[in-house]
Parts: structure tokens; C-alpha cells; sequence
């Protein structure tokens, strides 16, 4: 790979998404859920996971969200729109994002 690319796989993730739903996907399906770069296509979304954490994907399946309507007073404002992605590991692969204490 080329640095441009090694830079954009760093640039792609931009965080997990850890909630009770999330949990629950990650113990039935071996999934684990990320929010992404807007831009981001699946290719590199499984290639920025499996350099990020030393794993193996299987799959990747990709939500965009749409932002919320809200009011402040008379103003109408909106949440920006933002991707996310259902990374499904390789049977036996994990990501553990608990610190250690």
C-alpha cells in the first residue's frame, strides 16, 4: 500500500460505538459497530479494521444516518448526517475495547 492510502485508513474509523445494542450484536454475531467517515466505501473500512486491530473481516454492511431536526426557540437547526458500519470478524477473531484496570 501506498502512504496516501496507509494515511486515508487512519482517517476512515472514527470511533466505536459502544451501546447495549451494539454489545448484543457483538456477542450473537461477531460484529462490531463503528462510526465512519462519511466518505468511506466498505473496501476501506475492512481494510482500515483489519490493519487498525490485527483482524480478519468477513463482511461489512453500512448504514448512513440522517441527522436530526431540532429547534432552539424559533431557529431550526439539523445534526449533521453520519455513516455507520456493522463489521462482521472472522469466527474466532475479537475486539476488545475495555481498558484493562
Amino acid at each position: 500500500m501506498s502512504a496516501v492510502n496507509q494515511e486515508r485508513l487512519y482517517q476512515v474509523i472514527l470511533a466505536p460505538i459502544i451501546s447495549e445494542k451494539s454489545t448484543f450484536v457483538a456477542d450473537k454475531n461477531e460484529q462490531v459497530v463503528f462510526k465512519v467517515a462519511i466518505d468511506a466505501t466498505k473496501p476501506e473500512i475492512r481494510a482500515a479494521v483489519e490493519t487498525l486491530f490485527k483482524v480478519q473481516v468477513e463482511s461489512v454492511q453500512v448504514l448512513n444516518i440522517k441527522g436530526k431536526q431540532k429547534r432552539f426557540g424559533r431557529t431550526v437547526g439539523r445534526r449533521k448526517d453520519w455513516k455507520k458500519a456493522y463489521v462482521c470478524l472472522k469466527p474466532g477473531q475479537q475486539i476488545e475495547f475495555a481498558s484493562a484496570e
